[in-house]
């Protein structure tokens, strides 16, 4: 029996690696080896010390974003080959089962791994900029520049935003921004922040204004920064009550429009205008990293091998803001 190595939360903010019994495959499922598998900063670490509407169960085997090969196939699967490489949801492990239509296949061969691996976080960040709806020439604000807002700007960009302007509270992130396409970064924390924004968007704040911290005072900051009319998408998953929101005043005066944005309220079956499946967002991004239209290694800040995940953890938990694409290397051959 084959062995392989997964991580698992055995309690709240525990981390470890365990060995396990790799199943053996029916005549309708495949095996697929784990080339590498991408952490989702905020969601794992929320749920891994069970912040506000966050609360996990434990034990718990984390992960969502995972690039492989097809390793073996059952006698009556045709819809894979051995050694095709292939993009699921499944978690950070070395090995796993699964049917072949839970996975989507990698069609680029020169595409590497840890580059094809943010193919679920871009489609996460995507459903979000799609519900705003911008159209060629809007000033779009993406406040948070962590993973989830770094992947939205750009998207932002590629949907026609202009300008495209990044906000976040370090400085080491907004130089990344700036280096993957912003057309103006800012720090709210500035004291001419209101003044600057004024200038990027001509005096009339943003159209749109997309959510990315997951700070429930970045709600309030959002709400006050939008422009007449504005659209705000809230994006990240907020974790806490936002406080001193006042809905007449923040919202209703404004004429502002909120979209709550996600990802489990996806069509299931069938895309609809700026309501697309994960199936085909995730696709979409895939071709668009392999057609270098979207820039995701800058966004790498740590490799890690997958037996070594619990220290990438720790680094998670301490939540230094430096941190931001972690990559667990499984180096599986078939």
């Amino acid at each position: 029996m084959m062995k392989g190595q997964r991580v698992v939360w055995p309690s709240r903010a525990k981390v470890e690696v365990e060995t396990f019994e790799v199943p053996s495959i029916s005549d309708d499922e495949v095996l697929v080896a784990t080339e590498c598998t991408l952490i989702s900063p905020g969601t794992e670490r929320a749920f891994l010390l069970g912040l506000p509407n966050a609360r996990g169960r434990y034990p718990s085997r984390p992960g969502y974003s995972n690039i492989g090969k097809v390793i073996a196939v059952g006698k009556h699967v045709t819809e894979c080959e051995i050694g095709e490489r292939v993009a699921s949801t499944q978690g950070h492990t070395s090995h796993f089962v699964t049917s072949p239509n839970r996975l989507l296949k990698v069609d680029s061969p020169d595409v590497p791994a840890e580059e094809a691996v943010f193919f679920n976080l871009g489609a996460i960040a995507l459903q979000g900029v799609r519900k705003a709806q911008i159209e060629l020439g809007e000033a779009t604000l993406v406040l948070g520049q962590g993973l989830i807002g770094l992947l939205a700007l750009q998207l932002s960009q590629l949907s026609g935003a202009l300008p495209v302007i990044a906000a976040d509270l370090t400085d080491c992130r907004l130089d990344i921004s700036k280096s993957i396409g912003a057309d103006c970064t800012l720090n709210p924390e500035d004291a001419n922040f209101a003044e600057q924004l004024g200038d990027a968007t001509k005096g009339k704040g943003p159209t749109v204004v997309i959510e990315a911290t997951g700070h429930p005072e970045a709600i309030s900051t959002a709400l006050d920064v939008a422009g007449w009319g504005a659209r705000v998408v809230l994006l990240a998953s907020t974790r806490g009550e936002t406080p001193n929101v006042n809905f007449y005043r923040d919202v209703h005066k404004k004429g502002l429009i909120l979209y709550g944005a996600h990802n489990s309220i996806r069509p299931r079956q069938e895309s609809s205008p700026n309501f697309w499946t994960l199936e085909e967002d995730s696709l979409l991004m895939l071709s668009l990293i392999a057609q270098k239209r979207f820039t995701v290694t800058p966004l790498i800040s740590h490799r890690v091998a997958g037996h070594d995940a619990p220290k990438a953890y720790q680094l998670l938990m301490a939540w230094n803001p430096n941190l931001l694409g972690v990559v667990l290397q499984w180096h599986n051959d078939p």
